[in-house]
C-alpha cells in the first residue's frame, strides 16, 4: 500500500518538495505518494486532522505554520524543542511526533556541498522567525565561534538569543562595523524582492552569503556578489532537510547530490 505524505504551507504551490521526495523514493525503492496541502491561515490543525483521517503518514511544514506545528505535536525531538518550531510531522495513529530538520539541512549543505568550515566561524543570522529558530542550535553544535542574530524588531532577536548560550541578539544597529565569515539570510525578504538592511561591512573579505530562499536571485545575493562575496541560495538546504525528513519517515537515507544538481538545472 502506498504511504501518503504532503508539504503543508500557505502559499505552497511553488514548493519543489513533491518532486524531491519522488526522486528520493525512486532512488531508494520506497512506495510513497507526496503532495501539497494549503490550509487557510487559521486552518492548520483541522487540515492535519483531516489528512491523518484520510491515511496520511507524515508531512513537511513550511511557512507560516512551523510554530503551529510545534504546538500541535504530542511529542517532540530535542532539536524541535530547541527550535520551538517543527517542519517534519510523523503521524502515528492518534499521536503526532514533531521534528525539525532545517538546521541539519543547512549545516550539511554548508559543510558538504559548499565546503564551508563552520568550526570557529563567525556567523551572522538575519531574522528571528521560524526559519532562524530551526538553525541556531545546529550551528552552535557545529562549533561556530560567534553567532549574532539581528532582526528588524530587535526584541524578537533578543528573545531568541536568550534561549541559547553564547549568542547575541538585537537590531541591525548591533552590527556596528562587525564582520562575519558567514551571513545567513533567514528572513522572507527575498520572496518579495526586498533587501534586509545588512551593511556591506558585515561581510568579511572571504565571507559566504547564504539565502535560505531558493530558486531566485534575491536582492541579498546580488548585494553580496556586488561586494565580491561568494553567494549561494538555499536549494541545498531544501534538499538536505528533505533527505533528513525522508530518513525519519522511511528509515532510509536517500542520496542527495543528483537531486540537488537537477534542481539547480531547473
Amino acid at each position: 500500500m502506498t504511504d501518503r505524505y504532503v508539504v503543508i504551507g500557505n502559499p505552497v504551490g511553488h514548493s519543489r518538495s513533491p518532486w524531491i521526495h519522488a526522486e528520493f523514493a525512486r532512488a531508494t525503492g520506497q512506495d510513497i505518494a507526496y503532495g501539497r496541502l494549503e490550509p487557510a491561515l487559521d486552518g492548520f490543525d483541522a487540515a492535519v486532522d483531516a489528512f491523518r483521517a484520510a491515511g496520511g503518514r507524515g508531512a513537511n511544514v513550511t511557512l507560516p505554520f512551523k510554530q503551529a506545528a510545534f504546538r500541535y505535536c504530542a511529542t517532540l525531538s530535542p532539536r524541535a524543542r530547541a527550535a520551538e518550531a517543527v517542519n517534519t510531522l510523523v503521524l502515528e495513529g492518534a499521536q503526532t511526533h514533531g521534528d525539525n530538520t532545517d538546521g541539519v539541512g543547512l549545516v550539511r549543505d554548508l559543510q558538504t556541498n559548499l565546503g564551508c568550515e563552520l568550526d570557529g566561524c563567525r556567523v551572522l543570522l538575519l531574522g528571528a522567525g521560524g526559519a532562524a529558530q530551526g538553525v541556531v542550535q545546529p550551528l552552535l553544535d557545529a562549533g561556530v565561534a560567534t553567532l549574532v542574530v539581528v532582526n528588524r524588531t530587535a526584541a524578537r532577536a533578543q528573545a531568541l538569543a536568550a534561549r541559547f548560550p553564547r549568542i547575541t541578539g538585537g537590531g541591525y544597529d548591533l552590527l556596528d562595523g562587525a564582520a562575519f565569515d558567514l551571513v545567513v539570510n533567514a528572513t522572507a525578504a527575498g520572496l518579495v524582492g526586498a533587501l534586509p538592511p545588512v551593511p556591506a561591512s558585515a561581510f568579511a573579505p572571504d565571507a559566504l552569503a547564504y539565502d535560505m530562499v531558493y530558486g531566485r536571485d534575491t536582492p541579498f545575493l546580488a548585494f553580496a556578489r556586488e561586494r565580491g562575496v561568494r553567494a549561494s541560495d538555499g536549494a541545498g538546504m531544501l534538499v538536505e532537510q528533505a533527505a533528513e525528513s525522508f530518513f525519519i519517515w522511511r528509515g532510509v537515507r536517500p542520496p542527495t547530490a543528483a537531486v540537488l544538481n537537477a534542481l539547480r538545472r531547473g
